[in-house]
């Protein structure tokens, strides 16, 4: 597969746009481009350590120097440290997205906020950073992310990210640290709607929907008017789980309500699961501004988990990021923001086979060099 004169300067001008860290004075013996393009690279195939990018970039130089300067070789690992060290992570972030656009709906989509600490950031007196992603599942694409200090500080995080992307006609799902009046107003204000779950830090709250769903079972309130929809069974590993939504939108008897900007539903979401001979009932609360079917909201709440799973889970398992010792400076947060194109870039480049896992595509680009060109130049 060969490299276009197109795709060599929408490389450039896409990552050229980073403002250089590095020192202004003296001769700077190896280009930014070509740093950040032989790091991503290494990424791609499983290896996020400094020295394996070297050993990466010197084992494959020749198919480097096919799409890359390369002035005087490549790098060596302490350049790739001091480089991702000072680079601003959210420079690095936009403009790989510039670079490596996945394709997405311009509004209408699901955007979950969660954050995740890199637990090998931490040790020798530093706290372990913890990152607060805007994440859309359908694509894999990360739209923003901040890094903090504690998981406590999600609730000042949140709304910083809020306001590094574009969320108009989306609905921003987030757990319980972020149900907070000040965020649902935030989302409002950019035009998207908000569906946030309600737990023990918002215990009035909890406590008014949860009685008010009791009420709805009683013999009292079997009249009152709700939108419900029920699951099919789902067998995995010996149990049996079915779930179910009910919603209600008339919410003129909730304290507090005008508290929330444009509140309009609250949804309870049962989970009732059958292991062996037990059987067990969990109810999850949330508030929204849409006030949207329940078969819709069982997609969307469904749908913020993906975070979890397609997000966190592969960082971890695919590209060992727990494992990570990585700490100093902006570091640890910008090979995150690689990890995540990387994995974004894994799914999105098709092959021939089916059920080809996201961990056969890393081995494949390892091995095949036709195959990690498509991943990281072709849309």
């Amino acid at each position: 597969m060969e490299i276009t004169e197109t795709d060599i300067m929408k490389m450039h001008e896409s990552l050229g746009a980073i403002q250089d860290p590095r020192r202004k004075w003296g001769n700077l013996r190896h280009k930014l481009v070509d740093i950040l393009v032989i790091a991503l690279s290494s990424i791609i195939i499983g290896e996020d350590e400094f020295e394996a990018m070297e050993d990466w970039g010197k084992e494959r130089e020749e198919w480097f120097g096919g799409f890359l300067e390369l002035p005087n070789r490549i790098p060596d690992a302490d350049t790739f440290r001091r480089l991702f060290e000072r680079i601003d992570p959210k420079e690095l972030l936009n403009s790989l997205n510039l670079w490596l656009p996945v394709a997405t709906t311009e509004q209408g989509r699901e955007v979950n906020i969660d954050g995740k600490t890199l637990r090998g950031s931490g040790g020798r007196g530093k706290q372990a950073v913890h990152v607060v992603s805007a994440w859309v599942g359908e694509q894999d694409l990360v739209l923003g992310q901040l890094a903090t200090e504690e998981k406590s500080n999600e609730i000042t995080a949140i709304p910083q990210v809020l306001d590094m992307i574009d969320i108009k006609g989306d609905v921003v799902t987030i757990d319980a640290m972020g149900c907070q009046t000040a965020i649902a107003e935030k989302i409002r204000e950019k035009k998207a709607d908000y569906l946030l779950a309600v737990k023990g830090n918002q215990a009035a709250l909890h406590e008014d929907i949860r009685e008010y769903f009791e009420y709805l079972e009683s013999k009292e309130g079997r009249g009152e008017p709700v939108d419900s929809w029920t699951g099919e069974l789902e067998k995995d590993h010996g149990r049996i789980e079915r779930r179910s939504i009910t919603v209600v939108t008339g919410l003129d008897w909730l304290s507090g309500a005008k508290a929330w900007k444009d509140l309009a539903a609250i949804i309870r979401y049962r989970s009732n699961r059958t292991a062996g001979e037990q059987t067990t009932v969990t109810d999850r609360y949330y508030i929204s501004s849409m006030a949207a079917s329940a078969k819709t909201f069982a997609g969307l709440i469904r749908g913020h988990w993906s975070i979890e799973n397609r997000l966190h889970w592969s960082l971890d398992v695919l590209f060992r990021e727990d494992a990570s010792k990585v700490r100093k400076d902006n570091a640890p947060l910008n090979l995150n923001i690689l990890r995540k194109i990387a994995l974004s870039r894994l799914r999105a480049t098709p092959v021939p086979e089916k059920r080809f896992s996201t961990k056969r595509k890393i081995f494949k680009a390892r091995v095949n060099p036709d195959f990690h060109f498509s991943v990281l130049f072709r849309e």
